[in-house]
């Protein structure tokens, strides 16, 4: 991987990378990726914790220190992630911050400043970690940049080279999409393959004597699908290797199938303004909990 690489969107160039970390191994390990991340985009790391997390075992030295166990604490949390992410990244600039406040509310304000923002998956549990956390899905969620969450048993470190490739899911409208530009630019950065991918499925009633349909009914709505992902693909970067596919299924399916040996999996979440509420699609809501890499949620503003 290229530290200096320079970042592909010039205005983005002051933004951090932004990691909630708590003290728990998988935040640790978010931190080592987002610090990856931030070196390959010339940018800065800004490690933040609210205090008002989950406490973890830790806490337990304030009684030799003489201070609060939770002033320590947090204390702990961030010093400990901001050591794995220079070691992993000695040169990159590495801020921390501890927050007084919920950490679905301070993770969702850091989103307004930051270029991506990076979480890890939690889990105590065979079943929980299958699962994603409460706090990490309402930030995706309702966040206003890029939400990082990483998936899968990766090793945490960002590969570059011919055989790695980032996925991005195509959306009914994939021209000028923020996910599309994510996806290509993630893709660049890091001189990986970028695999645009469309699921299609064959209505259950469809009307045998529709005008468009000729021959083979399925080819048509292949056809459409196939047309989609060729829209979306452009407006990639000159330069950039580029795949097509289009599945048979649900588009849930589709891109959890794919998300198996794929580096990164992009998908947009269309957000309305003004609109409360969890702003996460189906497909959104089901890659997260259940793909096998990090997955990337990039809000699409309507």
């Amino acid at each position: 991987m290229k530290a200096s690489a320079a970042p592909a969107s010039g205005e983005l160039v002051d933004l951090p990378v932004v990691v909630g970390v708590d003290g728990s191994e998988p935040s640790l390990r978010a931190a080592e990726w987002a610090a990856d991340e931030a070196a390959l985009r010339g940018a800065s790391l800004r490690l933040v914790y609210a205090s008002l997390w989950e406490r973890y075992e830790g806490a337990a030295l304030a009684d030799d220190l003489g201070r609060p166990s939770e002033e320590v604490m947090a204390e702990n949390v961030v010093g400990t992630a901001e050591r794995r992410a220079r070691r992993r990244q000695p040169g990159l600039k590495v801020t921390t911050d501890i927050l007084p406040e919920e950490a679905e509310c301070s993770l969702i304000h850091e989103s307004h400043s930051a270029l991506a923002l990076v979480l890890g998956c939690r889990g105590r549990s065979g079943v929980a970690e299958a699962l994603l956390g409460s706090v990490s899905l309402a930030v995706a969620g309702h966040a206003h940049c890029p939400v990082i969450v990483l998936r899968g048993s990766h090793d945490t470190r960002i590969r570059s080279g011919a055989d790695g490739r980032v996925v991005l899911g195509v959306g009914e409208d994939p021209a000028g999409s923020a996910a599309l530009r994510f996806a290509a630019e993630e893709a660049l950065l890091r001189g990986i393959t970028l695999e645009a991918v469309r699921a299609w499925r064959r209505p259950l009633h469809e009307p045998r004597a529709h005008p468009l349909i000729v021959g083979d009914p399925a080819h048509l709505h292949e056809a459409q699908a196939a047309e989609l992902v060729e829209e979306a693909l452009g407006a990639v970067p000159a330069g950039l290797h580029v795949q097509r596919r289009t599945i048979e299924g649900f588009a849930r399916d589709a891109l959890l199938a794919v998300s198996r040996g794929a580096d990164l999996l992009v998908v947009g979440a269309r957000r309305r303004q003004g609109r409360s509420g969890l702003q996460l699609g189906r497909v959104a809501h089901g890659v997260l909990h259940h793909a096998a890499c990090p997955v990337a949620v990039v809000p699409e503003l309507l």
